[in-house]
């Protein structure tokens, strides 16, 4: 059986449970990380636990272990279970002392006609609550998932009470006009480790990063639309809605994925 963390100890995994009862519990009061592990080394792993730290402190939950511990805790599960190329997910829930728990599952790898011919996408009206804190609070992206999935669509786009697109209930969301990459501004999303990947990789093909808002009525003027998260790199879109959206910019978004794979 698969091995997890529980505050520092080795656990089976099918233990890496919550006691319900606790309102902690109840109210989805934590918060969590996302990780690679590729090729045996922990990806942008200070990052990842720098982000960590600002969800945790952006909700008032005080840490009651350190970095050191959690890179201790990650080691002794990779060890555990031999792993060399993983997702690992930290969940710190706001208990006095904490509670975490670390458990891992295989990198998710997506088909290449995902890259070579876009993926469809809905938008959904919504906004996430403290949208720059990586908490457990996600049930308006379960709800806007489910409803992308029932209409055969691999990602639901969030679209707030001013009429434009801030993100994905699981990705950062882009649009591209000639030399430009458009993203929402920083204040109304996930400040994810690989939005920062994104907008190096951009700069490094020549390109500029402009954080503005993507309305939905002008989606059809840009040259195409992708998404973006830890494991899907820079994934095109090819409808929203039913609607074929732009695609004349295909190839760029091609070399701009390869190099946020590299990155990662």
């Amino acid at each position: 059986m698969r091995k997890a963390i529980r505050n520092g100890i080795l656990i089976n995994e099918d233990q890496a449970v919550l006691p319900v009862t606790l309102r902690s519990v109840q109210y989805a009061y934590s918060c969590y990380e996302a990780l690679k592990l590729k090729n045996g080394e922990f990806v942008h792993l200070e990052e990842h636990l720098r982000r960590l730290d600002e969800s945790l402190r952006g909700i008032g939950i005080k840490k009651s272990f350190t970095d050191s511990e959690i890179r201790l805790w990650l080691g002794m599960l990779k060890d555990a279970d031999g792993l060399f190329n993983e997702t690992f997910r930290i969940l710190v829930v706001g208990e006095d002392p904490n509670l975490v728990f670390i458990t891992h599952q295989e990198t998710r790898i997506y088909p290449q006609s995902y890259y070579d011919e876009g993926v469809g996408c809905t938008t959904y009206q919504g906004e996430r609550f403290l949208p720059n804190y990586k908490t457990s609070n996600l049930l308006l992206s379960y709800l806007a998932l489910e409803d992308a999935e029932r209409k055969g669509c691999f990602e639901a786009l969030f679209v707030n009470r001013h009429g434009y697109i801030t993100e994905g209930t699981r990705s950062n969301f882009y649009a591209l006009r000639g030399d430009v990459v458009y993203t929402a501004p920083d204040d109304d999303v996930l400040l994810g480790v690989t939005r920062i990947g994104v907008a190096e990789c951009a700069v490094r093909l020549g390109l500029k990063i402009v954080y503005e808002p993507i309305y939905v009525k002008d989606m059809y003027s840009y040259d195409s639309l992708f998404i973006s998260s830890t494991s899907m790199k820079a994934i095109p879109v090819r409808e929203v809605d039913g609607r074929p959206v732009p695609r004349k910019a295909q190839d760029v978004i091609k070399e701009l994925s390869l190099l946020v794979g590299e990155w990662e």
